[in-house]
């Protein structure tokens, strides 16, 4: 039950009108928490090849709605940058 309450956190701090969800900031900041947690949990398990596949597909995944902001909304891009602290 925390997962659904930190996604919600997650989703009411980056949410750009009320009944947004499925926004780029949204999604990106989404896929960084579970980028994170995955990332721990790989530094205690180091042979869970399947989680570490699953990570690169997210990063990829978040790299690709990265660019696309990049693209289209240079402003917000960079301000999600900042605020999740990603570098790039």
């Amino acid at each position: 039950m925390s997962n659904a309450i930190e996604k919600d956190k997650i989703i009411s701090d980056y949410k750009t009108h009320e009944k947004d969800t499925g926004s780029c900031e949204v999604q990106i900041a989404l896929l960084t928490a579970r980028i994170s947690h995955l990332s721990e949990h790989l530094q205690k398990h180091r042979k869970d090849f399947h989680s570490r596949r699953g990570l690169i597909k997210m990063t990829s995944r978040r790299r690709k709605f990265l660019d696309y902001m990049k693209k289209h909304d240079l402003e917000g891009y960079k301000e999600i940058i900042a605020k999740l602290g990603i570098r790039r």
